[in-house]
């Protein structure tokens, strides 16, 4: 089978396998956990003990133990991790900027450039190279694929905070989060223009472009893609372009990507979403040079995973991460206040 392209891996809302399991009418009385080892695929007793503990496991609509008991008729709902498949990842002794770490997780910030995870044309240099070179033992399920200790992803070219899970359980806890939309997720983004109105929440159903599959359309039919969520609010007006805070609801491939396309405003110097060209002020003299030398600068989208805000799995206490714009995205965002106060 060919590995997925980094833009083509499974959304963070993806997390989860769903089973609906009704007991047969002969059942006998049984433990629930190890009643389901017996009838999930690949899905250990720690696995389920560990979905049971944060209620991913329900006996007729409620919330159950892992003691309980199963009976003829019970209606059993799990939602699991999916399990994983054999492949052979290459440990890689690539540094890694952690600002948070515990027995349960630690939080990295990872920079621009980087691929998440090993795919068609990216197998070494990724995170989860470095993680496995890094960690040993980290849990490793993710939607069929070895990823360790990954509960969500960022783009390659976006750079950011990210948490990642060291066992099980936390996995299982952090990933239920990602799943209820619970977790806390701002971005900073400059894009071309200034929002109308500053403040918003941008939806529709997202979906791969007919035209191309690497790109993501927003459409008005639920047929044609998933449920999304933005709301951005605007930090900065700079004339020709906003910085711009994104705070996700839902976890959608290139989600801000192609929301703030949608409504006419792209990221700044986003190729894929049409923001790499001038597409406001007049694209000549110096203000063009000025622009393109902001390219160079800032070769990539101008898209910051700011700050992270969840659960931790253990101890149950909110948690709150903030980090600073890396240095191309803050020379670059300097670079235009300088062109907006000497025009003053």
């Amino acid at each position: 089978m060919v590995a997925e392209t980094e833009d083509e891996l499974p959304e963070d809302d993806e997390l989860y396998e769903h089973h609906r399991i009704v007991v047969d009418k002969g059942q006998s009385l049984l433990r629930i956990d190890r009643f389901l080892m017996d009838r999930l695929q690949n899905a250990t007793r720690t696995k389920i003990q560990a979905a049971i503990d944060v209620e991913s496991v329900q006996v007729n609509g409620k919330i159950t133990k892992a003691s309980y008991k199963i009976k003829p008729a019970d209606v059993i709902t799990v939602s699991l991790p999916h399990p994983p498949r054999d492949t052979d990842i290459k440990p890689e002794n690539i540094p890694l900027t952690i600002v948070f770490e515990d027995d349960d997780l630690l939080v990295l910030n990872k920079p621009a450039g980087m691929v998440v995870h090993p795919a068609h044309g990216n197998w070494d240099g990724t995170l989860v190279n470095a993680l496995v070179y890094h960690f040993q033992n980290l849990p490793t399920s993710r939607n069929g694929d070895i990823r360790p200790g990954l509960v969500h992803r960022i783009d390659k070219d976006t750079s950011g905070l990210m948490v990642i899970a060291k066992t099980e359980y936390a996995m299982t806890h952090l990933a239920r989060q990602f799943f209820d939309h619970s977790i806390e997720r701002t971005y900073n983004a400059l894009v071309w223009g200034q929002p109308e109105p500053p403040d918003g929440i941008i939806t529709g159903y997202i979906g791969r472009s007919v035209r191309d599959r690497k790109v993501q359309v927003i459409y008005d039919d639920e047929a044609k893609g998933k449920w999304s969520v933005t709301h951005y609010k605007t930090l900065e007006p700079l004339r020709y372009v906003t910085l711009v805070q994104c705070n996700l609801e839902t976890g959608r491939t290139h989600q801000i990507r192609a929301h703030m396309k949608h409504i006419g405003h792209p990221l700044f110097n986003d190729a894929m979403y049409g923001g790499d060209r001038i597409l406001r002020g007049n694209p000549v003299g110096s203000y063009k040079a000025f622009v393109e030398n902001a390219f160079k600068l800032l070769p990539r989208q101008a898209l910051h995973a700011k700050s992270l805000g969840f659960i931790h799995p253990r101890s149950r206490q909110w948690l709150q991460f903030d980090s600073d714009l890396p240095d191309d995205f803050q020379a670059t965002l300097t670079k235009w206040k300088n062109l907006i106060a000497n025009a003053q």
